[in-house]
């Protein structure tokens, strides 16, 4: 029994060491920079189970995780970045060690080039779920973590899923490769 409250511990531990942080070093996005950032929560859905939370309660806490992470890069080409949320489930208090729900939630994320005209991604879906810290991992995020802290931690890993997609994007696509400057008028 020892041995196993031991192990839970160390497991919780190594989790808790890996959560998302709001100061991560940035990604590569080449020439990417936020012109305009949307969130839309207004149709969001809670699904069953979930602690009860309005859709308007989650705007604020995206609006500012995704600020923070994607208005560092300052790129030489302007993108409107849209993030809508879909649904979302705040786990509830469960049985500790026993049953432990984690929070999740399903976004829609658009990418607009605004040169261009044109939208790198048009509803591009991620189902994102919450961190796991010493404490959730034995007794389940609804008892140690208050609503608040479920939405901004949620809000967080959003920003950070879809800063680390789109810097996949822009490695594998060239989604933000600078372009030519066009060359001046001769007289």
């Amino acid at each position: 029994m020892i041995r196993l409250l031991f192990s839970l511990a160390c497991v919780s531990f190594l989790a808790a060491c890996g959560s998302t942080q709001l100061n991560e070093a940035p990604e590569d996005l080449g020439a990417f920079s936020a012109r305009v950032i949307h969130v839309y929560t207004d149709k969001a859905k809670q699904w069953p189970l979930s602690r009860s939370a309005e859709p308007s309660e989650w705007n604020a806490p995206m609006e500012n995780a995704m600020e923070t992470r994607l208005r560092r890069y300052e790129g030489g080409q302007e993108y409107d970045v849209a993030v809508s949320l879909e649904g979302y489930m705040l786990a509830p208090p469960g049985v500790p060690v026993l049953v432990n729900p984690k929070s999740v939630v399903v976004v829609n994320v658009f990418v607009y080039d605004v040169a261009n005209e044109t939208f790198l991604a048009k509803k591009q879906q991620m189902e994102i779920f919450e961190d796991t810290t010493g404490q959730s991992a034995i007794l389940g995020s609804g008892h140690s973590r208050t609503k608040e802290e479920q939405i901004a931690g949620l809000s967080l890993n959003i920003a950070d899923a879809i800063e680390e997609w789109i810097a996949e994007q822009h490695a594998e696509n060239g989604w933000f490769n600078a372009r030519a400057e066009p060359a001046p008028a001769t007289e």
